[in-house]
């Protein structure tokens, strides 16, 4: 679904022909200057210190202690390293640098609003041309804070004395919208542009992409991802009013910049509310798209849709690459996307043109009332899937015959018969997952072989739609009657009907009283914490009972609601609310909690982007006790990306068993590996020094149950 406007169309002309008077632009891959080490989103390194003949020396160099309370918290983040300093992210959001050589700490910065929560995927770096001013940008929740890099003070004269709230400049009033900046800014010139996190649900803000003023704080532009009249995609949306009430089609995954043509990559997730679209019925651009722009302007240049009408939540959960490929002779400069499904999407970086043919596959219906499923979904001939995309009745694990008997009785209660299923009231699986396939951890490319580098879990999910609970009246005479009407309409989707959790991801609430306060859990619904989104636009006629209600509090008399004003008695206007929603988000595991199709249930991967050739696949983890019953190399669930180095090696941690390894980049052959304190649920960052290279990983764990950390670890060759 890719459209170049004739306008787009002067603008590809004119990048064009920079592109070939213009010298090529010299990015340093020995430092680690971004999110995803260069602004191309590679996550390659150039060092050769470390190599397959020697990698197994490895060694720890120096660990970092944040000594951070780490209950339940994690740490996504992948550092920064310029000039020999190395800047972080602890658990609780303090931001940090240290000497990357020893990690002794320099600074840390607490975040101007202590109830600052959430998870931060990455930072970003800029500096003016004498080099004078240093600013570290990041985001504790909806706050995006400029900090001078030299000594970790805030600068005031950025925004409203040190941040702007990325909730406002969004044409349009979401001050209580539940938003946060997980994923690093692109930095291009004097510009920071930025998308965020917004809510899933039908309450959520629209994930416009925003260039600011790296010295003020001043929007300069905004990229309407859900088009306003008059735009270039609004018509894909038949209810005209859409762009006033739909939220989504955000940037969470981060972005990419070629820097020599000032053009960003934008990829974007699905419009809300997530699995019924009945009320945005449509093709609904630009979400679920890859979109560039112009970066000093945001101008659109092209885009390329990867889901129509997306009802599986299938976002694009990744910044794409940049890379130059050779085909049929030709060099070509490509942006490429991985995808939740576990595909790649290949583009040529200026024209928009695909590279491997994209085929339009004809898709199911939906049986849902009022909801419209597009009858077609894209498909890439090439590359190769990365991840299986299967999942039959012959995939159900057999560890034991109980066990396959169990989950073969699960299996034949919901639809798996095409990779586009619409959400039902029977239900069905989605394979890959949720979170992939591809994932934000996204991917690694080697720009001298061509080669990406991916690991991807492969575990099915299912889920299960039903009316609405939101269009019930919220009832009661009590607290605590109000409150758990309040909890079935906007907490059971995830914790479950009786408050019993779903899997590690969505933990129990059962005598929470146990461990949190009011002020605590007050706290947490205004502010999220981790993946919870926060819930500030809850009024308090509803917040106070669901508190009452989920710590067991003293019971009081509710006091009447007036029917002419919002309240704990007035059901939401039936045109936004959607008529359906899901049961949650349920892992397909088996009675013992590993996952439900046989093995791998993780896998690092090699896909020649030349040839779209798959090379080679790899288990990625294992458990230890499966390994003493005879099961290794099952592989585990993964959470964080890759790295690969000029040396000949690609570097993840990611896996439930809390280790770190080196893969032979030919042949995914391990060549070593190091038990971490906690789960590394992170994409290390790899430098050089003084021409010794170091391996830099956060061991944050807090994910799928594991126990969280609040260290990072650095591993280099001994000196000897």
């Amino acid at each position: 679904m890719k459209k170049i406007t004739w306008l787009s169309g002067i603008l590809v002309a004119v990048l064009s022909i920079s592109m070939i008077i213009a010298p090529p632009t010299k990015i340093d891959y020995s430092s680690w200057t971004t999110m995803t080490g260069s602004n191309d989103g590679i996550r390659y390194s150039s060092g050769d210190n470390i190599t397959k003949k020697n990698v197994a020396q490895l060694e720890v160099a120096w660990v970092y202690d944040t000594h951070d309370e780490a209950q339940r918290t994690t740490i996504p983040t992948t550092p920064l390293m310029l000039d020999g300093v190395l800047y972080g992210v602890s658990p609780q959001l303090n931001l940090f640098a240290l000497d990357a050589a020893t990690g002794v700490e320099k600074w840390v910065f607490k975040p101007l609003d202590p109830n600052a929560r959430g998870s931060i995927r990455g930072i970003s770096y800029w500096q003016s041309e004498d080099g004078k001013d240093k600013r570290i940008v990041y985001s504790t929740g909806p706050y995006l804070y400029a900090v001078n890099a030299n000594d970790g003070t805030v600068i005031k004269s950025f925004g409203k004395g040190g941040f702007i709230d990325l909730r406002e400049n969004l044409d349009g009033d979401f001050a209580n919208a539940s938003a946060a900046g997980n994923a690093a800014p692109i930095i291009y010139k004097n510009l920071l542009i930025t998308s965020m996190r917004v809510g899933e649900g039908n309450d959520a803000a629209p994930g416009h992409i925003r260039g600011f003023d790296i010295l003020t704080g001043e929007r300069k532009w905004i990229f309407h991802t859900i088009p306003h009249p008059g735009e270039l995609g609004y018509e894909t949306w038949e209810d005209k009013d859409a762009w006033k009430r739909v939220g989504g089609a955000n940037n969470w995954g981060g972005m990419a910049l070629d820097e020599k043509r000032g053009i960003v990559y934008v990829p974007t997730g699905s419009a809300t509310p997530d699995f019924y679209g009945g009320n945005r019925l449509g093709s609904n651009l630009f979400a679920n798209s890859l979109i560039a722009l112009d970066a000093a302007t945001g101008k659109y240049i092209w885009h390329y849709q990867v889901v129509h009408h997306d009802i599986w939540d299938r976002d694009l959960p990744a910044n794409p690459n940049l890379l130059t490929i050779k085909k049929d002779g030709k060099s070509i400069d490509v942006v490429a996307q991985i995808t939740k499904h576990g595909y790649i999407f290949m583009f040529d970086r200026v024209t928009g043109e695909s590279i491997f043919p994209i085929n339009e596959v004809p898709v199911p219906p939906s049986d849902l009332p009022g909801e419209v499923a597009w009858p077609t979904q894209p498909i890439p001939v090439l590359p190769e899937p990365f991840a299986r995309q299967k999942f039959g009745p012959e995939d159900v694990s057999d560890r034991t015959p109980e066990i396959q008997r169990d989950l073969l009785n699960q299996y034949y209660k919901y639809r798996n018969n095409n990779l586009f299923i619409p959400p039902s009231l029977q239900g069905h699986f989605t394979f890959p997952g949720f979170d992939g396939g591809g994932e934000w951890g996204g991917s690694a490319v080697d720009p001298e072989t061509e080669i990406m580098y991916i690991n991807t879990t492969e575990l099915p999910w299912w889920t299960q739609m039903i009316p609405n609970p939101a269009l019930n009246r919220v009832v009661g005479t009590t607290f605590k009657e109000i409150g758990k009407s309040v909890y079935a309409k906007s907490c059971a989707s995830c914790h479950g009907a009786e408050l019993e959790g779903i899997g590690t991801a969505f933990p129990s609430l059962v005598n929470l009283n146990k461990k949190y306060n009011e002020q605590e859990v007050r706290l947490i619904l205004d502010n999220g914490r981790n993946m919870m989104p926060a819930f500030k636009q809850m009024p308090e006629s509803e917040k106070a009972p669901l508190i009452t209600f989920l710590l067991d509090l003293e019971d009081k008399e509710a006091m009447p609601a007036n029917p002419g004003r919002a309240g704990v008695s007035q059901s939401p206007p039936r045109d936004i609310v959607p008529a359906f929603s899901m049961t949650g988000y349920h892992r397909f595991m088996d009675a013992d909690g590993y996952p439900g199709i046989k093995p791998p249930w993780g896998t690092l991967n090699a896909v020649n982007l030349s040839t779209g050739k798959l090379l080679w696949k790899v288990p990625l983890g294992e458990f230890e006790e499966l390994k003493a019953q005879g099961m290794p190399n099952t592989g585990t669930q993964v959470y964080g990306g890759p790295v690969v180095t000029k040396g000949g090696i690609v570097f993840v941690a990611s896996t439930e068993d809390e280790k770190i390894r080196a893969f032979d980049k030919d042949n995914g052959k391990v060549l070593w590996e190091a038990k971490l304190p906690a789960a590394g649920f992170a994409t290390p960052a790899v430098y050089t020094i003084n021409k010794k290279q170091y391996v830099v990983i956060a061991a944050g764990g807090g994910k799928l149950g594991a126990k969280s950390g609040t260290q990072y670890i650095a591993f280099a060759l001994p000196d000897n």
